[in-house]
This record gives structure tokens, C-alpha cells and sequence, in this order.
């Protein structure tokens, strides 16, 4: 039996300069708008319903989408994205656009957090709040770099086939227990059915690996947190470790209105244990 939703739900394609973006919304249009943007080779399944369904129950209208090449949104080939990390960001103000929003908060979570940032850097008129999970000021150097075993996990991704949908899988899953914090148990039965679904949902999840392209390009190199003139809520795990702890830390001293939350124990990650924390952190931090 399939259980009744708490809030009204409900799917829409933005499209724009033949561009088109797979959204879903959750709870009352009337309440104060919340846009979800998820991380590097991730859909918006990644962020979990029930998360979505709890801040739309806070009285929030939360909007999650498929960045490009992620999910049911527009791919390109692998090896040939024909955009820009800028234009992830215009995506963002594009789904806004979509739903008749004239400014929303953003919730940004790892790289959606540098998406986020961007957006609201080159768009305030349309950022209310920004809210950063696992991400990292922008234009911030000298923090500190991801651990040890991360790092020797990450290089290990330079020798697998990245054309083979199995071997992705199996990367994945081991990413996900490599991300993992020190608070709760890793759930790797969920992770993998999470993993099987994105996968299966998407009509190339191979092009995701375009994220990685422009991660390592020079977009948005100009942009700095400092003059983020938008209040910040950096929500981070102390466990973290890709970013660790101290990029978090650094929006407080970096942008003029941040403040920062802990989740002691997290990792780079929304646990189903630490839903229900971030979550009331969220609905505080957008009140209108």
C-alpha cells in the first residue's frame, strides 16, 4: 500500500533556450519558496522525500530539480557538456522563472552549494537566504583539503571505466560509505537502492560525468563569498571528509551574515537520522 503524501506534490519540465530541467514540487505555492540544488553527479532524488515532505509540513514550498545531465533533465554527450558551471547557476534562476518566482532561498548542497552561491552572487534580487550543506565559500583558499582516505578513494576514479554502467555503480557505492560520518551507521542497502534508482531513472547517467569537466574550469573565478550580501546558513557535518569541518567554519569569518550549524558526527551527507535536525536548522533560517 502506498503511503498517503503529507504535502501535495507535484512534477513539472521547465523549459527555456532548448533547455529543459525535470522539477518536482512539494506543499503550498502560497508558502515561502524553497529551491533544492543537489551536488555533482546527482539527481533530485538525492535529496530524500521525506526531506522534502518535513520542510514543505514547516510551511515551505520546496522545489527540487535535475541539474543538467542529471536525472530526466537535458544530457549531452559524455565528454562534451556544451555549458558552464555559469550556467548551472542560470539554470537555478531558470526554475524560478518556471514556477513565477520572484526571489526564493536556496538550499545548496556540496557543489549545489557553489551553484547556489554563484546564483546568488550574479542574481540577489532573486536569492532571499542561502543555505549550504557539505559545500565551501567560493573564491576561498587555504582550507583544508579532503582526508587521507577520501583522497586515495577519489584518485582510484581516474583507472575505472567510466563508460560502464556497473563499474559506476560499484564507484558510487563506495563513495557513498566513503562520505559517510561517524554519528550513524552507513546504510548500505539504501545507498545502493539509491543508486540503482538514479540510475535506472536516467537515460544516460554516464553524462553526469560532464560535471566533473566543469568543476575543473575557471567559471566563476572572479565571485567571492565575501560579497555575499544575502544571510548564509552553513550547515555542515563535523565529520566531514571531503570538506572538512573548517569550510564550513570559514563562511562565519567570510561572509557578513553567516552563521553556522553543526551536525556533530555528520559526514558529507543528509542521513535519514539528521533529517529531522536540518530541517528545523532550514525552516528558522527562511522564515519569509
Amino acid at each position: 500500500m502506498e503511503a498517503v503524501r503529507s504535502s501535495p506534490v507535484a512534477d513539472k519540465v521547465v523549459e527555456f533556450h532548448g533547455v529543459q530541467l525535470q522539477t518536482q514540487a512539494f506543499g503550498n505555492p502560497a508558502s515561502p519558496p524553497v529551491l533544492l540544488i543537489m551536488g555533482v553527479m546527482s539527481s533530485m532524488l538525492w535529496w530524500p522525500e521525506r526531506f522534502c515532505e518535513e520542510l514543505a509540513v514547516q510551511g515551505r514550498y520546496v522545489i527540487r530539480y535535475d541539474q543538467r545531465d542529471t536525472g530526466l533533465s537535458t544530457y549531452y554527450p559524455p565528454g562534451e557538456p556544451s555549458y558552464s558551471f555559469s550556467d548551472l547557476a542560470d539554470d537555478a534562476i531558470a526554475v524560478l522563472d518556471g514556477y513565477g518566482i520572484e526571489a526564493a532561498h536556496l538550499v545548496g548542497m556540496s557543489m549545489g552549494g557553489f551553484v547556489a552561491q554563484e546564483a546568488a552572487l550574479r542574481h540577489p534580487r532573486r536569492v532571499r537566504t542561502l543555505t549550504l550543506i557539505s559545500s565551501s565559500p567560493v573564491g576561498v583558499g587555504g582550507l583544508p583539503s579532503s582526508a587521507a582516505a577520501y583522497k586515495e578513494h577519489s584518485a582510484a576514479a581516474e583507472n575505472i571505466d567510466w563508460s560502464d554502467l556497473e563499474t559506476i555503480a560499484d564507484f558510487m557505492r563506495r563513495d557513498s560509505a566513503m562520505l559517510a560520518g561517524t554519528k550513524h551507521p552507513h546504510d548500505a542497502e539504501a545507498a545502493s537502492a539509491l543508486i540503482a534508482r538514479d540510475m535506472d531513472r536516467a537515460p544516460s547517467y554516464v553524462s553526469a560525468t560532464n560535471h566533473f569537466m566543469l568543476l575543473s574550469g575557471n567559471e566563476g573565478a572572479t565571485l567571492h563569498a565575501s560579497r555575499m550580501g544575502k544571510p548564509v546558513l552553513a550547515i555542515h557535518g563535523t565529520s566531514d571528509p571531503l570538506f572538512p569541518i573548517e569550510h564550513g567554519e570559514a563562511f562565519t569569518r567570510v561572509a557578513p551574515n553567516a552563521r553556522l550549524h553543526r551536525i556533530i558526527g555528520g559526514g558529507h551527507e543528509i542521513h535519514e537520522r539528521d533529517i529531522d535536525e536540518v530541517v528545523r536548522a532550514i525552516a528558522g533560517h527562511t522564515m519569509s
